[in-house]
């Protein structure tokens, strides 16, 4: 499969007419992996069509890749046939948690940042790995509180991950920006500190503010400043394939297609500083 460039969109349920029947400057679309296990049905149907004129990635909320609870390898073995039925460019999720005891309690959950927890994602993240015959992307969720037992930042956590379990890492730049904001420390850091090599993607979204902490809603358009940091990633990492989320208030498809085109100049103007 040819290499994934350009830039894409979350496909949502509203647009799937939008997408089959109008011209726009869209190149990839990364599709939500849960909505479409079912082997029938309406939402695949579609998929099957989409696939026929545009690229395809594959993004999780299920994995929990930092839960306790053992890996669900029969959930894998639904991802892995998608997988092979779609042929995605590549297949991500979050560094988070999402349930306990078997129960799914539908949220993005943070991590302590300690070797423990370390030792016990890399062990995880193999077998995840092994079972899907392919490297995965792991993606940087937004936070709103942060453990006492810390042993180090959430972005050397992110890098040992990816360096010590050999997978790669999906950059969202909103959630760095919302993770700033809420906890204090600089964005930019963040960036610098990530392995040139292994960033495959990076996400863009709007979100909240609250007054006193912002939360990842995707609801709203990008703000100026995630846009700023979206330009020094392009200018550290050069044109990483990037896409747009949006979630809730979706717009018409036109909408996201003009937010799209301003990540393409954005990027057009800033690649350079990192040939």
């Amino acid at each position: 499969m040819n290499k994934l460039s350009g830039f894409g969109l979350g496909l949502r349920t509203p647009h799937y007419e939008a997408i089959l029947s109008e011209p726009h400057a869209i190149d990839w679309l990364e599709v939500i992996t849960e909505n479409y296990l079912s082997p029938g049905g309406k939402p695949l149907h579609y998929l099957e069509r989409i696939r026929e004129r545009f690229p395809l990635v594959m993004h999780g909320v299920s994995l929990s890749i930092g839960s306790t609870d053992p890996i669900d390898f029969e959930y894998l073995a639904g991802v892995r046939a998608l997988a092979a039925r779609i042929e995605p460019h590549w297949i991500s999720d979050h560094l988070c948690w999402t349930g306990v005891d078997g129960r799914n309690l539908h949220d993005l959950l943070p991590l302590p940042y300690t070797e423990a927890a370390l030792d016990c994602v890399v062990e995880r993240v193999g077998q995840v790995q092994d079972a899907l015959g392919r490297q995965i992307l792991l993606e940087n969720v937004s936070s709103y509180l942060s453990f006492h037992a810390d042993e180090m930042s959430e972005w050397e956590f992110l890098r040992e991950v990816a360096a010590r379990a050999d997978c790669n890492i999906l950059l969202d730049i909103n959630n760095i920006y919302v993770s700033s904001v809420n906890h204090g420390f600089d964005p930019l850091q963040y960036l610098q500190a990530m392995p040139t090599s292994r960033v495959r993607q990076f996400h863009l979204a709007g979100h909240s503010d609250m007054g006193g902490h912002l939360i990842d809603t995707h609801d709203h358009p990008i703000v100026a400043p995630v846009w700023d940091l979206y330009s020094r990633a392009v200018a550290l990492f050069g044109e990483v394939p990037t896409m747009i989320e949006r979630d809730d208030n979706i717009p018409e498809l036109g909408e996201l297609v003009a937010e799209l085109d301003m990540a393409r100049d954005i990027a057009g103007r800033h690649a350079v500083e990192a040939a």
